[in-house]
């Protein structure tokens, strides 16, 4: 089973790429969708949605997992992540890949064992878990840290 986790943000999009065999994960692809400064909405989104079709055509995922909004930030952010998300939930399921969601915490836990992780400590166990000889980038890491999630998870429900 191939899974594509999304790490959405209005600024840097990450995505990861595993496949899950049994009990074995295997490290396929990640990167970071960076969003222009000073580019008008319509063209951040417009380019985030391009740029994961472009990923899921070349990685061909089963399933998608992304992290649910969180409700500490500020209402301005929460509005243009849920834009994101808008377009990310989009691009999947006009591809017929089903997509199932995460709280930060449950993604934590998953990896890390602990749902209060810093971000460096996910990032490292990212690193650990799949064999990568570096360390991903942030958003790429906690991409790559929600198709871990979803791989021991494999939730039923989907959005």
């Amino acid at each position: 089973m191939r899974i594509l986790g999304i790490d959405p943000g209005s600024g840097v999009t990450g995505y990861g790429v595993i496949d899950k065999s049994g009990n074995y994960l295997r490290y396929v692809l990640h990167g970071e969708i960076k969003a222009g400064k000073n580019f008008p909405l319509s063209s951040i989104l417009t380019d985030i949605f391009r740029q994961l079709n472009s990923v899921i055509a070349q990685t061909c995922p089963h399933s998608a997992s992304l992290e649910n909004i969180f409700y500490g930030k500020n209402v301005r952010s929460l509005i243009r992540q849920a834009q994101v998300r808008g377009v990310v939930i989009y691009a999947c399921a006009s591809q017929g890949i089903p997509v199932y969601e995460y709280s930060p915490l449950e993604m934590k836990k998953a990896v890390v064992g602990y749902g209060r992780a810093e971000k460096r400590q996910v990032q490292m166990m990212v690193k650990t878990i799949l064999k990568l000889s570096e360390v991903p980038p942030a958003d790429a890491a906690d991409a790559l840290a929600l198709a871990i999630c979803h791989a021991n998870f494999l939730k039923e429900q989907t959005l």
